[in-house]
């Protein structure tokens, strides 16, 4: 057996992942992974785009959607820095882009007090974000509900998810000092 393919004896079948250059023996599992993240990433992302279109707005990205759900949540005013924070956003340009797209859609105000500025969503970005919830309910909340899954499976996937999220971070952080 080649050192570099996964154990037959561990794995009853084989893994699906997107880069097999990437894995080594002991990391097989890691890339699977990696593959579930990717996958998930992009059909999370067309979700959010196809519902929000559903509920009326087509011409905003995953982003935007991210950022008037965050902006809407607890319906709080929050900065940019806050926004970017929550959302794990670096770049804070792009997070500034989708809050002038969602200004301009009608859908959050800005108000300047001394030299920041705070961010909350107006009456017709609430109304957005409760139409978004009612597909969600409609559409993603009724399937998952007929999966039967116990509660507890998805609050363990959404930990490991976090724990693996802070490990990329600690290796991004990483990486930017080679």
């Amino acid at each position: 057996m080649k050192e570099d393919t996964p154990p037959s004896s561990n794995v009853p079948f084989s893994p699906i992942v997107s880069s097999e250059h990437l894995a080594s023996a002991d990391t097989w599992p890691l890339s699977e992974f990696e593959y579930g993240m990717i996958t998930a990433h992009h059909v999370f992302s067309r979700w959010m785009i196809r519902c929000m279109h559903a509920a009326g707005y087509a011409d905003f990205s995953p982003l935007d959607v991210l950022v008037i759900h965050n902006l809407n949540h607890r319906g709080r005013q929050k900065r940019l820095v806050d926004i970017c924070f929550v959302l794990h956003i670096e770049d804070q340009h792009t997070v500034n882009y989708s809050l002038k797209k969602l200004i301009k859609g009608g859908l959050v105000q800005r108000e300047k007090r001394g030299k920041e500025m705070f961010y909350c969503t107006t009456v017709q970005g609430k109304e957005a974000c409760n139409k978004y919830r009612d597909i969600r309910e409609k559409c993603l909340c009724s399937e998952y509900r007929g999966l039967g899954k116990e509660a507890s499976e998805v609050s363990e996937a959404a930990s490991l998810l976090r724990l693996m999220s802070g490990l990329y971070d600690q290796a991004s952080r990483a990486a930017s000092l080679l």
